[in-house]
């Protein structure tokens, strides 16, 4: 009877840790509805406010959630955007990058959101000013179920998203490593584009 309540309390346990750690990797899926955010940032030299509402009625929109800006793969990951964001362009696709973190010149870690110009330089130096990196709170992170760990709830993890029109999650993808994000969402945006044509998407 003991080992059978101490297998019953190791169950438990393994089940509540699972709880625990789940909401790190389980970001939302496809077919679900993304959830509303804005972002600000700086394009161009200019205040950039994003909603994600307004984005979708031009087409769909691919969202990327990274780290922290000036981080290695993050810096990776936005270069290759940069380089493919004719493109997301040409699919009639709106790209975004987003984040809560920022390294700052001297090394310490800090909000995005209370350095916007710190996201400008890193937009300007790594994609070229082709496409807009904001800031989001953490309530976005964990709307979208991309809270990096436990330790590190105001991170975000590396997730990037497809989102249709309709608001519907047309690709999840989790990825700490950042090559695979910019095949898996252009492949999808060209997919919608050839299912639903050029216009699809334009009001």
């Amino acid at each position: 009877m003991k080992k059978i309540i101490a297998a019953a309390a190791v169950a438990l346990s393994a089940i509540a840790a699972v709880g625990i750690a789940a909401p790190a990797f389980a970001a939302l899926q496809n077919g679900a509805v993304a959830p509303e955010f804005t972002a600000k940032g700086m394009l161009n030299g200019a205040a950039f406010n994003f909603k994600l509402s307004e984005a979708l009625k031009k087409g769909p929109v691919v969202v990327y959630f990274f780290p922290a800006a000036y981080t290695e793969g993050c810096t990776v990951e936005t270069i290759k955007f940069g380089e493919n964001a004719d493109a997301f362009k040409a699919a009639g696709a709106t790209l975004i990058g987003v984040t809560t973190m920022a390294r700052m010149s001297d090394g310490s870690m800090a909000s995005a959101e209370a350095n916007i110009p710190r996201l400008a330089e890193f937009s300007k130096q790594h994609c070229a000013d082709k496409f807009p990196i904001g800031a989001v709170n953490t309530a976005t992170v964990t709307a979208y179920d991309v809270v990096l760990n436990a330790q590190r709830a105001d991170w975000s993890n590396r997730t990037s998203f497809v989102i249709a029109p309709d608001g519907k999650v047309l690709l999840s993808h989790t990825d700490m490593k950042p090559e695979s994000h910019i095949e898996k969402t252009l492949e999808t945006v060209n997919a919608w584009k050839a299912a639903h044509g050029a216009h699809a998407g334009h009001h």
